[in-house]
């Protein structure tokens, strides 16, 4: 199994300078190295305001697809999601429990075939995504809960992205609901390979991951729409509760693009990492 050992740490504070637009405590594992998967790739890591080595507290975490599209405008293609803003901005304000966030960047062009769960010639690729899971499951996964103070159980690890990264996620939640119990699935793929993640769901024995948040923006077009109301009935079919442990929405005006999914994050945090309540 891979050594994460490989992999170099950057300054905590991240990448700075011109372009950059990284806030909070950030840190950055480069070439970090998969015996599943052929590519290495970046890690990138926020950690909440208060994280300290010398106490005991340790914190949920979220996983993120298209890592380099989350945090910095620098890396990310158009606009960032600004998720590392917006945790921030939501922990210190206490509308969210203090959570580790993790960016895992794509390897550009053979993106398509480690987020498909099936391979598609005529698409481009794709039949990768279960492999993807051994490198995220056997090794990125280990490493993080080695090297930071995490709350390693599925009901505190979530994981998300969006368009395939969204596909990805789903395809993830649905095989490996003991290591993920929250989904974030934006926009997701569902057209990938005649809606087979659909059929995922309906092949189901029952309700699996613990609560799933599944959106699409009403401009992304008809199609995408009938499709994201199709894979909610779905999950709605198999016990999912809508309102519940499902959480669905169609963003008015939204598009398919990082500009769209930032708007979201705040209510995707919310709904996944609601501050505890005391008492």
């Amino acid at each position: 199994m891979s050594d994460a050992g490989t992999t170099s740490t950057t300054d905590t504070t991240g990448p700075t300078g011109e372009g950059h637009t990284l806030t909070g405590n950030i840190r950055v594992h480069e070439a970090f190295h998969s015996e599943y998967l052929a590519h290495d790739r970046t890690i990138i890591v926020y950690l909440p305001p208060g994280y300290d080595e010398a106490t005991a507290e340790r914190y949920p975490v979220l996983y993120l697809h298209d890592g380099q599209n989350v945090f910095d405008r620098a890396t990310s293609v158009g606009e960032e999601w600004r998720v590392d803003e917006t945790a921030q901005a939501m922990i210190t304000a206490g509308e969210i429990d203090p959570i580790i966030i993790v960016g895992i960047y794509n390897t550009g062009e053979h993106r398509i075939d480690e987020y498909a769960p099936t391979l598609r010639e005529d698409k481009g690729g794709g039949g990768q995504a279960d492999d993807y899971a051994k490198m995220l499951l056997m090794e990125l996964k280990p490493f993080i809960d080695r090297t930071y103070k995490t709350l390693p159980g599925a009901l505190n690890t979530a994981i998300g992205g969006s368009s395939l990264g969204g596909l990805l996620t789903m395809h993830l939640g649905l095989r490996h609901p003991t290591a993920f119990g929250k989904l974030a699935v934006l926009s997701p793929s569902i057209w990938w390979d005649d809606r087979v993640i659909v059929r995922e769901v309906e092949e189901l024995p029952g309700k699996l991951p613990e609560r799933v948040w599944l959106d699409a923006g009403t401009n992304e077009g008809p199609e995408v729409i009938e499709d994201a109301r199709r894979l909610r009935d779905a999950l709605v079919a198999k016990g999912w509760v809508e309102g519940d442990d499902l959480m669905y929405m169609e963003a008015e005006g939204a598009e398919h693009n990082e500009a769209s999914w930032a708007v979201r994050v705040s209510a995707v945090l919310k709904y996944l990492f609601p501050r505890a309540r005391s008492g």
